[in-house]
């Protein structure tokens, strides 16, 4: 008989905090049990919160992009038994109060036998998360909010820090504020938000009117905030770096303004911890190769045509070859914990993958046992998935190795950090024509140069170098992998 107050729950990532990204959900809208109500972004993937119980919202206690920490509430949500009570003449208990579900440690959105609730995997609140800086009273915020002077009707994705009080039913006439906000994906809306632009602004030419990064870009280059580019073949012979889903800062900054900040948060947060946990734990050494490719790109130009095969590209040659390498150096796929170092003989291939989120390696698991037409189906699957910021947190663990493709923007080489955990990383770099002596005479082939990141603490130069080799082996005669 009271309102339930939900609270952000550790997601199973071990993480402490997440940024508010969507509410699905505005005050006053009806719910179901586990209809999402937001979209939160953590250091790893975007998730989707359900709805623990059925009801309406009485107020939405965290605005989006705030940063909040596990435990701290985020919306109160007025069950059906609490409305019924209510509606009654029997005022519900307010949140917190004794008794009440918010007022228990753990899982409080708890229902009866109608199942009117439900409990969430892994809720519940976490002990000692204070931090300086973050959302810790949501409830203070919303009623100070309700203190204010009145004034217009908040709408848009702004407008969702409401008064904490009873919901007023909607006019049915009338859209509710999640009717009227501009449909769009994360990616979509974070980019928005870095160049200032209201979506509902945005015409949206996508599925019931969404709003594409296409249709956002040409709103951007009609408004004069991002003049179009028409790529073209530069004459040296390079390739031109295809761009990413979106930027992952904003292009331009305030016109009054010659520098600008950037949060350190989410993704950019996670990775910068991590490379410095890398780069000052793990003693790198890295080792370079040109490789004369023009066969495997031979292959790749047969594939085309065969079914099943379509998909293929260097890349995924490249991971075949990695995979080949390993059975041959499986040193290379093992991992130091404490005074133990663990070498498996299944590879668990991550794909450095960038997206406007920042980087994100989505992991292939038992890349070893796929040929090479399955691993391109895989590759492209899971790069998709994290460039649509769809990536689940479970589907980035485990990884045994690591390929970045530098070549995409159009470097040769490059020294990449090892993802922590693992032992080695390959870069790939971009794949052109070169001059290169075959039988002791000057031709053109296609070159690319192939890089390995090592952790010193657990192979030397020899195992270093014999892998690379027969990566680069691989890469020049295709064939030798099928021995």
């Amino acid at each position: 008989m009271s309102t339930v107050q939900f609270k952000l729950p550790d997601v199973g990532e071990g993480l402490t905090e997440a940024d508010i990204l969507t509410w699905k959900v505005a005050a006053g809208d009806s719910v179901k049990v586990n209809q999402v109500i937001v979209e939160i972004e953590t250091a790893k993937s975007v998730v989707e919160l359900p709805c623990p119980t059925a009801g309406s919202v009485a107020a939405l206690l965290a605005p989006e992009g705030a940063t909040v920490e596990v435990g701290t509430p985020i919306i109160d949500i007025l069950s059906d038994d609490a409305a019924a009570a209510g509606s009654a003449g029997a005022p519900a208990a307010p949140a917190g109060s004794e008794g009440s579900p918010d007022s228990r440690p753990g899982a409080e959105a708890t229902g009866d036998a109608d199942g009117s609730g439900a409990t969430l995997v892994g809720y519940g609140a976490r002990e000692d998360t204070k931090r300086r800086g973050r959302l810790g009273r949501p409830r203070a915020l919303a009623e100070q909010r309700a203190a204010e002077p009145a004034g217009p009707a908040p709408s848009g994705p702004t407008g969702l820090l409401e008064d904490a009080g009873a919901p007023q039913r909607p006019d049915p006439s009338v859209p509710s504020p999640a009717d009227t906000r501009a449909r769009a994906k994360p990616p979509v809306r974070k980019r928005a938000k870095d160049s200032g632009v209201d979506l509902a602004r945005v015409t949206g030419t996508g599925p019931a009117g969404e709003v594409t990064r296409r249709d956002l870009e040409q709103h951007l280059a009609a408004a004069g905030g991002l003049p179009e580019v028409t790529p073209t073949t530069p004459r040296t012979g390079h390739t031109l770096a295809a761009p990413l889903a979106g930027p992952t800062t904003p292009l331009a900054a305030p016109e009054d303004d010659e520098t600008w900040t950037i949060p350190l948060k989410g993704v950019r947060k996670a990775t910068a911890q991590a490379m410095v946990a890398s780069a000052f734990t793990a003693p790198h050494v890295t080792e370079f190769l040109d490789v004369d490719v023009t066969r495997t790109m031979e292959l790749v130009a047969r594939s085309r045509g065969t079914e099943g095969y379509a998909q293929v590209n260097p890349l995924a040659v490249l991971s075949r070859a990695v995979c080949w390498a390993l059975h041959r150096t499986p040193e290379l796929n093992a991992s130091l914990q404490g005074e133990q170092i663990t070498v498996s003989r299944r590879v668990h291939l991550g794909i450095a993958t960038a997206t406007d989120r920042g980087l994100m390696v989505p992991v292939v698991p038992d890349a070893h046992a796929m040929s090479v037409g399955e691993l391109a189906r895989r590759i492209r699957e899971v790069a998709a998935t994290a460039r649509e910021g769809r990536c689940p947190p479970e589907a980035m663990r485990g990884g045994s190795i690591t390929i970045t493709n530098v070549g995409v923007f159009g470097v040769d080489s490059g020294t990449p950090i090892l993802n922590p955990g693992q032992t080695a990383i390959v870069a790939f770099g971009q794949i052109r024509k070169r001059p290169w002596v075959v039988d002791d005479e000057l031709v053109v082939r296609q070159v690319a140069t192939l890089s390995v990141s090592a952790d010193h603490r657990v192979v030397d130069g020899a195992e270093i170098s014999r892998f690379l080799a027969d990566v680069g082996a691989a890469m020049e005669d295709p064939s030798l992998m099928l021995v």
